[in-house]
C-alpha cells in the first residue's frame, strides 16, 4: 500500500489525520467511549440507522462487531474507522467504506455516523475528506457512493460541501430504522476535484 499524506500506519492499521480529527480502526480498548457516545446518542442516531440489535451496546456484541471487523479488512471487503477529536483522543464517531466491489466497478459506499454532542463541527466534513486519499489512492477504488434520507438535510449539505455529485433517488433503498426509506444518491469519482 502507498503512503499517504496526512497518513500514518501503525500496528493496527491506518491512521488518517484531518485537522482537529484523527480515523483509525476500531480497538478492543474503544468499547466504553463507544457504548457510552453511542448511548447517549442512540435518539439521535436511530432515526437514521438500520435497527440496532437488543444487545447492541454490550461488550460481547463490540467483540463480534470488531471480529466482523477484522474479516472485512482481511477480505477487502469494508474498512471501518473511529473518529477521535485530535486534541483529546475522544472518540466523536465513525466511518465506514463498505460494499467494495472490484473487478470492472471499482466502487465501494461511504457511511458515517457522529455523537449528538459533536454534530454540527465540522468534524464528519474533516473525517470525509480525510478518507478521499485512503479510498482513491491507497484503495485504488474509482467510485465513491453514498446515500441519505431525503429528509436527512445535515447529511445531504456535507456531501455537497465534501464534493459529492447528487445522482438520483432511489426507492425504499435501504431499511433505515425498520422500514425500507427512499434516499438520495450521491457519488464522487477519482478525478473530480477532491484534492
Amino acid at each position: 500500500m502507498a503512503v499517504l499524506r496526512n497518513t500514518d500506519w501503525s500496528s493496527v492499521g491506518p491512521v488518517l489525520r484531518a485537522g482537529a480529527v484523527y480515523l483509525r480502526y476500531p480497538q478492543q480498548t474503544d468499547y466504553a467511549q463507544w457504548a457510552k457516545i453511542r448511548e447517549e446518542s442512540r435518539d439521535f442516531l436511530t432515526p437514521w440507522e438500520p435497527t440496532w440489535p437488543s444487545d447492541d451496546l454490550t461488550r460481547a456484541a463490540f467483540r463480534r462487531r470488531l471480529k466482523r471487523y477484522a474479516n472485512d479488512i482481511r477480505e477487502d471487503q469494508a474498512y471501518p474507522f473511529f473518529m477521535f477529536d485530535a486534541e483529546n483522543d475522544e472518540l466523536v464517531g465513525g466511518a465506514t467504506i463498505s460494499n467494495i466491489r472490484r473487478g470492472v466497478a471499482q466502487a465501494c459506499s461511504l457511511g458515517y455516523w457522529i455523537g449528538i454532542s459533536h454534530a454540527r463541527k465540522g468534524h464528519m466534513s474533516l473525517a470525509v475528506k480525510a478518507l478521499f486519499p485512503f479510498v482513491f489512492d491507497t484503495l485504488k477504488i474509482h467510485r465513491l457512493e453514498a446515500a441519505c434520507i431525503p429528509s436527512n438535510e445535515p447529511s445531504k449539505k456535507l456531501l455537497h460541501r465534501a464534493g459529492f455529485n447528487e445522482e438520483g433517488y432511489a426507492r425504499k433503498y435501504l431499511k433505515i430504522n425498520g422500514m425500507w426509506q427512499d434516499h438520495i444518491l450521491f457519488a464522487l469519482v477519482e478525478d473530480d476535484p477532491w484534492r
